[in-house]
C-alpha cells in the first residue's frame, strides 16, 4: 500500500513563494519517479516537474521552468516542488504522483497515465 500525502499549498501574492512537500510511504522502494502535476478549474491536469528515485534526473514544463524547482530527500522519503515567483495563473490543486514504470522517458513521464500513485492534492491560490 503506497500513500503520498500533500502539504505547503496556501493562499499567496503574486511573485510570492511557496514549497510543497509530499510524503510517501509504504512500497517506495518501487518508485521510478515522481512527480507534481496541477489542475485547475475546467482544465485537464498537467505535468510541472518531475524527478527519478535513484539519480535525481530532473525535468520540467516549460511553463515553469525557472521558476519552480523539485529536489527530493530520500531518507525521508520526500519530495519537494518550490516556488517562486508566482502568478494567478498558478492557482490550481497540485498533486504529488509516483510512477513504477522503470526507464520511462521524460515524454512519457509528463503523461498522467504514467502515474500510478497520486496523493489527494493541496491548493495553492495566487492573489494579483
Amino acid at each position: 500500500q503506497v500513500q503520498l500525502v500533500e502539504s505547503g499549498g496556501g493562499l499567496v501574492q503574486a511573485g510570492g513563494s511557496l514549497r510543497l512537500s509530499c510524503v510517501a510511504s509504504g512500497r517506495t522502494f518501487s518508485f521510478y519517479a515522481m512527480a507534481w502535476f496541477r489542475q485547475a478549474p475546467g482544465k485537464e491536469r498537467e505535468f510541472l516537474a518531475g524527478i527519478t528515485w535513484r539519480n535525481a534526473n530532473t525535468d520540467y514544463a516549460d511553463s515553469v521552468k525557472g521558476r519552480f524547482t523539485i529536489s527530493r530527500d530520500n531518507a525521508k522519503n520526500t519530495v519537494y516542488l518550490q516556488m517562486n515567483s508566482l502568478k494567478p495563473e498558478d492557482t490550481a490543486l497540485y498533486y504529488c504522483a509516483a510512477s513504477t514504470k522503470t526507464g520511462f522517458s521524460w515524454s512519457a513521464l509528463k503523461l498522467v497515465s504514467s502515474y500510478d500513485y497520486w496523493g489527494q492534492g493541496t491548493q495553492v491560490t495566487v492573489s494579483s
